[in-house]
């Protein structure tokens, strides 16, 4: 993987010094801002309003959707999933899109799925192949759906 510098990223996406995606992985972040140091592994989805804040790491086939927000040393593991609708129907046309936000040094383990409108507290941790589907208070750790 290299440093990728503000010229060789689209016009949309605002990257700060010494972020580190792969070049093939660039059209899957849309209109989004990416904090220094961040380091975005390949495969990963990043939807349009997202913000990622500074020394974060993102594993492979993670997907955020639009509005995510991530503040700075988060980690997201591999194959997370974050929802943006708590009630999805393909026959609606006003879905209500529910950001989620995760808070400074958290951590959200491999497999996870963060419902839409969540938040994840500072430096909470959420083990691997957690279904989160409400708030996580700052300095939490749950693991199987249960608070350590």
């Amino acid at each position: 993987m290299k440093r990728v510098t503000p010229n060789q990223v689209p016009g949309s996406l605002n990257v700060g010094y010494g972020v580190k995606i792969p070049y093939y992985n660039l059209d899957s972040l849309h209109a989004i801002a990416i904090g220094e140091g961040t380091e975005i592994a390949s495969f990963v989805e990043v939807g349009y309003g997202s913000r990622i804040g500074k020394f974060c790491k993102i594993e492979s086939f993670s997907f955020l959707p639009p509005g995510t927000i991530i503040e700075d040393y988060v980690y997201i593991g591999p194959h997370v999933t974050v929802t943006s609708d708590r009630n999805p129907n393909a026959q609606s046309k006003n879905l209500k899109k529910e950001p989620v936000t995760i808070k400074k040094g958290a951590s959200i383990g491999a497999g996870s799925i963060i419902l839409a409108g969540v938040t994840i507290g500072e430096n909470a941790i959420v083990g691997a192949g957690c279904i989160v589907s409400r708030d996580v208070p700052a300095g939490t750790v749950i693991h199987d759906g249960k608070q350590v």
